[in-house]
C-alpha cells in the first residue's frame, strides 16, 4: 500500500530554497517589475508592509465581480455565497495558525487586536464590578495592585495599549530590559513577573533587532505566574510556521499587510473560553442574540467581537496569502530568509563605520537587519538607497524605548521576503558601502 504524505511529510521532502526558485517566485508579484529612479527595484521594506501575489490580487478582485454582498444577512444567493466564502477563510486562517475556527476573530490590524484586548480586560472589570458575568470573568478582571508585563523590545502597539490598560485599572506596568546587544534579560524575568502579575505581552520576533524570543520559556514563566499570555506574530506568522495551540499562548495577533495580504485585515486568535468570558470591544450589529430598549445579550466568538460590517474581501485575500506561504512551505521560506538575513549581517559588519543591532552574524535572527553608519542620519542614508533603487525602512520603527536604550534615536532596517534574493541583498550591500564615501564622513 501507498504510503500517504502528510502536508508536514511533503514540506521537509522539498528541497531548500535557492535564486532560480525565487525568481520564479517574483513572475507573482507584478509591482516587483519595475524601475526606480532607473534602477530594477529591490524591495527590502517586506517588515513594513509586504507585496501581493497575483493569486491574492485575484482573490480579493474575484470577490467584487463574483459575489459581493453583506455576509450572516439576508438569504439571496450572492449573500449565501459571500458568507460561506468569507467563513472558509476564517477556517483557512486558523488552519494556518493552528487555531480552531471560533477563535479566530478578524480585525483590521494587530493593533486593533491588542487594543481589543486591553479595553475587554478593563471592560472585564466593569462587568465584574456590576455582577455581569461569571467567575471566570472576575478572573480575569485587571485592577488595582495588578501587574502588566511587556519587554524592552516591543512596537508600540504592544505597549502603550497596556500603558492606557494600567492607567484605566489603577495596575502596574513593568517591563524586561534587555541587555547592550538587545538581547532579553531572561535572568531578571523570573523576578519581574510574580503572583500579581495578570498578563504577560511580548513579541515572537523583534521589528528592529531581528531576534526570535524564547516563547516556551516566556510562556511557561507566564504560566507560573498565573498570568494571560499575548504573542505580538507580526513579524513570524509571515515568515515561519506558528502554531498558537503548541505555543500554549492566550492570545496571538498578527497582520495580513505583512504577509502578502491587502492591508485593512488582520487576526486576532484567542482561547475559546477566554474569548467567550470577555465582554466585547465594539458593539453594534452581527454581534448579538437579544436586543431590547435596556441592554443586549452577545453571540460567543468570534461574532461577538466582529460589530458591523466586515472586512470580508481581504479576508479572503488573506486567506490566498495563507495558502500560498502553506503551498510554498513556511519552514522553507524561514531558512532561505533566514540565509539572507545572515548574509545582510555578515556583509554589514564588515562595513566600516557600520553598527549593526541585534545577534551578530552566525546567531539565529528573522530575515532583517536594522542598523547605524557612523555619521550618517537613517533618512539620508534611506534616500541614498533610493536613489539607487533600493526600498528600506528608516526612523525609530516604532520602537522608541529600544532605540533610547541603545543609545539612537534612528536606524536604517533592510527586511527580505521569499520573493528576495541573493543578488538584491549585494546590491543592498554595495550600495551601503558608498555612503559614507558620498558624505564625506
Amino acid at each position: 500500500m501507498a504510503l500517504v504524505s502528510t502536508p508536514a511529510t511533503l514540506e521537509r521532502a522539498l528541497p531548500a530554497m535557492d535564486n532560480a526558485e525565487v525568481l520564479r517566485i517574483r513572475n507573482d508579484f507584478p509591482v516587483l517589475d519595475q524601475l526606480v529612479n532607473g534602477r530594477p527595484l529591490v524591495y527590502l521594506d517586506s517588515g513594513a508592509t509586504s507585496q501581493n501575489p497575483l493569486s491574492v490580487i485575484e482573490a480579493e478582485q474575484e470577490f467584487y465581480e463574483q459575489r459581493n454582498a453583506a455576509v450572516h444577512r439576508g438569504a439571496h444567493h450572492l449573500a449565501v455565497e459571500a458568507t460561506e466564502v468569507f467563513e472558509d477563510a476564517r477556517q483557512t486562517v486558523a488552519e494556518f495558525i493552528g487555531a480552531d475556527y471560533a477563535e479566530t476573530v478578524w480585525t483590521s490590524n494587530a493593533t486593533e487586536g491588542l487594543n481589543l484586548i486591553s479595553y475587554a480586560l478593563s471592560n472585564a472589570a466593569l462587568w465584574a464590578a456590576q455582577g455581569r458575568g461569571d467567575a471566570r470573568l472576575k478572573e480575569l478582571a485587571v485592577g488595582p495592585g495588578d501587574q502588566i508585563v511587556v519587554t524592552e523590545m516591543e512596537h508600540h502597539a504592544n505597549l502603550i495599549p497596556w500603558q492606557e490598560l494600567a492607567f484605566r485599572t489603577g495596575a502596574t506596568l513593568r517591563y524586561i530590559p534587555i541587555d547592550d546587544a538587545g538581547a532579553l534579560r531572561m535572568d531578571l524575568a523570573a523576578d519581574i513577573l510574580g503572583d500579581r502579575t495578570k498578563l504577560l505581552a511580548f513579541t515572537h520576533a523583534s521589528n528592529v533587532l531581528g531576534t526570535i524570543n524564547p516563547v516556551r520559556e516566556l510562556v511557561a514563566l507566564g504560566r507560573k505566574a498565573g498570568a494571560l499570555v499575548v504573542l505580538d506574530a507580526c513579524q513570524s506568522a509571515p515568515h515561519l510556521p506558528l502554531d498558537v495551540k503548541g505555543l500554549d499562548v492566550d492570545f496571538a495577533v498578527f497582520s495580513g499587510h505583512k504577509m502578502l495580504a491587502p492591508t485593512g485585515i488582520g487576526v486576532l486568535y484567542g482561547k475559546a473560553d477566554i474569548l467567550d468570558a470577555l465582554p466585547p470591544f465594539l458593539t453594534g450589529g452581527s454581534m448579538i442574540t437579544t436586543v431590547t430598549m435596556e441592554r443586549a445579550e452577545y453571540l460567543p466568538a468570534p461574532q461577538r467581537f466582529e460589530a458591523g460590517t466586515q472586512r470580508i474581501s481581504q479576508a479572503i485575500a488573506l486567506a490566498a496569502a495563507a495558502n500560498y506561504l502553506s503551498e510554498t512551505g513556511l519552514d522553507r521560506v524561514h531558512r532561505w530568509e533566514s540565509e539572507l538575513g545572515q548574509r545582510m549581517v555578515s556583509g554589514l559588519e564588515a562595513i566600516p563605520g557600520i553598527r549593526v543591532l541585534g545577534p551578530a552574524a552566525g546567531q539565529e535572527r528573522i530575515g532583517l537587519a536594522a542598523f547605524d553608519v557612523d555619521g550618517v542620519h537613517a533618512h539620508d542614508v534611506g534616500q541614498f538607497l533610493d536613489s539607487r533603487g533600493i526600498a528600506v525602512r528608516v526612523g525609530h520603527h516604532c520602537a522608541q524605548p529600544l532605540h533610547r536604550r541603545l543609545g539612537l534615536t534612528a536606524t536604517t532596517r533592510a527586511s527580505a521576503y521569499l520573493y528576495n534574493t541573493t543578488d538584491d541583498v549585494d546590491a543592498f550591500l554595495d550600495a551601503v558601502s558608498g555612503v559614507r564615501t558620498y558624505f564625506r564622513v
